[in-house]
């Protein structure tokens, strides 16, 4: 996601988003954040049909995209009250995802657990029933 779709959905100013980031900028290596380069900026723009003309319609900055990751790491440093709501509900999800994996592996270790005992089942009742054959 680009900086200036952040800021709307965090509701914060673009500037005041990439301040954070730039004062903050160890925390975006580049699998959680990189800047556009011009070619890809002007290429996306064409690509939109979002070519104004006239002076001040478009940042002189260069745009910085998100990848979940940095989505994530920006809520958690924003003091909109949008921001602190998704930082909220990416942690309780994290935790979600965590116990759903736990009680998962808890299953299946249950489930080997069963499994086995049904094959030392299968083996005592397959040699009874070789020991009545032999009789």
């Amino acid at each position: 996601m680009l900086d200036s779709d952040l800021a709307e959905l965090y509701e914060v100013e673009v500037s005041q988003l990439k301040r954070q980031v730039r004062r903050n900028i160890d925390r975006f290596p580049e699998d959680f954040m990189f800047e556009l380069t011009r070619d890809e900026y002007d290429a996306l723009r064409c690509q939109n049909g979002t070519i104004k003309s006239g002076r001040g319609q478009h940042s002189k900055y260069l745009p910085f995209a998100f990848t979940e990751e940095g989505v994530a790491m920006l809520s958690g440093m924003l003091r909109s009250k949008t921001a602190v709501q998704v930082n909220i509900n990416i942690m309780r999800a994290f935790v979600a995802i965590r116990h759903a994996v736990a009680s998962m592996q808890l299953s299946n270790l249950r489930y080997e657990q069963l499994s086995h005992k049904v094959d030392q089942l299968n083996a005592y009742v397959e040699e009874k029933q070789r020991i009545e054959d032999e009789k």
